[in-house]
């Protein structure tokens, strides 16, 4: 499931899942519009886990340590998310 932005990834990939664009002059109908809630609803949770790993910069940044540590690193910044998601 991607969003609008990887335009070009149908063509490479067939079981690609994108939602519809709608226009000034094509507007969305009803089932369009489901579907594409639909891809979003299942796409928040992952944009929320990725938002969430960027604050700690180790993704949205270049990595400025050798790249033997970049593995631990990441792996420890996951288990801390994951640490206050969890209950």
């Amino acid at each position: 499931m991607t969003d609008t932005g990887y335009l070009g990834l149908q063509n490479m990939h067939g079981n690609t899942t994108m939602p519809k664009k709608r226009s000034k002059k094509n507007p969305l109908n009803k089932e369009d519009t489901r579907h594409n809630r639909k891809i979003s609803k299942d796409r928040v949770p992952a944009e929320h886990v990725i938002g969430a790993v960027k604050r700690f910069k180790i993704i949205s940044d270049r990595y400025p340590n050798r790249r033997k540590r970049f593995g631990l690193r990441f792996t420890l910044i996951a288990a801390a998310y994951n640490k206050d998601v969890t209950p």
